[in-house]
C-alpha cells in the first residue's frame, strides 16, 4: 500500500483555516449594533474580510518547501 500524498502541506491547511477565521471575524464585525455608519462596519470590517481572502489565496498558491 502506497502512502497518501496530500495536495497541500500542513502549513497551507493552517493558513487556510486562519483565513476562514479572519473572514468570519470580519463578518461578525460587520454585524452588530444598529449604528450602520460606524467606522468599524464601513472601514475596518471590509478590510479584515479582504485580508482573510488574501490570506486564503496565499495559502492556496504557496508552494511546498523542498527538502534538500
Amino acid at each position: 500500500m502506497q502512502p497518501v500524498h496530500f495536495i497541500f502541506e500542513k502549513s497551507n491547511y493552517m493558513l487556510l483555516a486562519a483565513s476562514v477565521v479572519i473572514v468570519a471575524l470580519g463578518f461578525v464585525l460587520m454585524s452588530g449594533t444598529t449604528d450602520i455608519y460606524s467606522s468599524t462596519k464601513i472601514v475596518v470590517a471590509p478590510l479584515v474580510v479582504l485580508a482573510g481572502f488574501g490570506l486564503g489565496f496565499y495559502a492556496i498558491l504557496k508552494k511546498p518547501t523542498t527538502k534538500a
